[in-house]
């Protein structure tokens, strides 16, 4: 299990130091989700009686698209550095490197979204803590993520994978990210999680199926 764990570590690790010396992809997601959020907040000028319908969409439309801008850079950092054949070469599992990749990705993201949602709470007029929150933007984006990391991996070879990446990721995604923004309406509507029951486990089934079938494709993405 060490030499499993090990290796995911350490690749979690170096994105995350890299990421805390240039905070390139945090600056760049979090200015952007921000200015989607003040977008749409003067384009839609929500009332008390809208607000509750149209905010989640708001706030998971500026997440989504926040992490493709993101997730764009996962593996392109990796192949303009020369990194990626490198990662290829070393003695571990493809699935060590997905993992280890997905999971500083999904580290990114959640850090992204917590320094996000108090200008949208204040812009929408929700309560900036919101605990019952938490898990569903945990499960929610590591859906994401998961899909997203992978897509990433595929996009990276092409000319134009900033075009790339939303054309494979969303076909496959938007299940979940329907069910995101199902489950934070219901929740910031002031309901808790009994009142979500019935979507948790549909997020955690996306994660579970995205958590098995994600690893063993990137094994043929890599080899391609």
């Amino acid at each position: 299990m060490k030499g499993y764990f090990a290796p995911m570590a350490a690749i979690v690790w170096k994105d995350i130091l890299l990421e805390i010396r240039t905070k390139d992809t945090v600056v760049a997601v979090v200015v952007f989700s921000l200015l989607v959020i003040v977008v749409f907040n003067f384009a839609i000028d929500p009332t008390p009686q809208t607000v509750g319908l149209v905010a989640p969409g708001v706030l998971w439309v500026a997440f989504v698209f926040g992490g493709i801008l993101g997730l764009n850079r996962s593996f392109a950092l990796e192949r303009e550095n020369g990194s990626l054949n490198a990662l290829l070469l070393a003695p571990v599992g493809r699935d060590v490197i997905f993992l280890g990749k997905m999971v500083s990705n999904l580290i990114i993201m959640l850090l992204i979204e917590l320094l996000v949602f108090p200008v949208f709470a204040v812009l929408f007029n929700f309560p900036i803590f919101v605990l019952e929150l938490l898990p569903v933007m945990i499960l929610s984006t590591l859906a994401i993520v998961t899909v997203g990391t992978l897509f990433s991996s595929m996009a990276v070879n092409t000319r134009a994978r900033e075009v790339m990446l939303p054309l494979l990721f969303f076909p496959v995604a938007l299940p979940a990210i329907i069910a995101a923004v199902e489950v934070t309406g219901i929740v910031l509507d002031d309901g808790g999680l009994l009142d979500v029951v019935g979507w948790i486990p549909l997020l955690a089934a996306f994660d579970a199926i995205f958590l098995f079938v994600c690893p063993l494709a990137f094994h043929f993405v890599v080899d391609d």
